[in-house]
């Protein structure tokens, strides 16, 4: 039990991460906030992982450690780069609260869905990883308008019922994607921390692993509907 109840704390502290990601846009804090939001992703990657070790579900029948990890991950994944979008200067002044309002209202459709997480563990539509548009679009510094539409097709996407990876699960190539997902890590972190002096190569090497991902998702989709 003292397991069990040590992972919900642990789940729960990434409620702790996204408030502290909140008062640092507020401040604009940019670079703080992305550590604050990169610490809960990382609360995040290994909830599940423990959460199966430990076997909260037969352990603490009584408690819903899923629905905590959903409201851990709207705030985290949803609201905080929603507050980020509006605040930076990554959307036109005109379109802030129209991307933000896309991204809010997109995902809470997502979130509300049984199936979002399919059986074989994929994702059904985008999977709501905003946090890590928001990051792209502000080290990337596109046109404010070219970032509006980014957000605007993402959104869309939610609705389109490809299977995304949902890398900690997701069996077909696992070891592939993890060891991608590690080295994008590094490189993402790496820019981070020399922000603002980081250099850009970093960050386009980086992308690759998200063409590898979206690229992956696609092919896993028409196999699927092929069958």
């Amino acid at each position: 039990k003292a397991a069990a109840w040590f992972t919900h704390f642990f789940t729960a502290t990434g409620a702790v991460w996204g408030l502290m990601s909140i008062i640092a846009i507020t401040n604009n804090s940019w670079k703080t906030a992305f550590v604050w939001m990169a610490l809960a992703v990382f609360v995040d990657s290994f909830d599940g992982l423990l959460a199966r070790r430990a076997r909260v579900k037969d352990v603490l029948p009584n408690f819903d450690g899923a629905l905590l990890d959903n409201m851990i991950d709207f705030l985290n994944y949803v609201v905080v780069p929603a507050f980020f979008l509006y605040e930076a200067d990554i959307l036109p002044m005109g379109g802030k609260m129209i991307g933000a309002a896309m991204i809010l209202i997109a995902s809470s459709y997502q979130f509300c869905q049984a199936d979002a997480k399919t059986d074989d563990h994929f994702f059904k539509g985008f999977p709501s990883y905003w946090n890590i548009m928001v990051f792209y679009l502000f080290m990337l510094e596109l046109n404010p308008w070219n970032s509006l539409a980014i957000t605007a097709i993402l959104s869309i996407l939610v609705f389109v019922p490809i299977k995304f990876v949902y890398p900690t699960r997701t069996e077909l190539h696992q070891r592939l994607t993890m060891t991608l997902g590690m080295v994008w890590g590094v490189l993402g972190l790496i820019v981070l921390i020399t922000y603002p002096n980081h250099n850009p190569l970093y960050l386009w090497v980086s992308l690759l692993y998200a063409v590898y991902y979206v690229g992956l998702s696609l092919m896993i989709t028409f196999q699927t509907r092929k069958k």
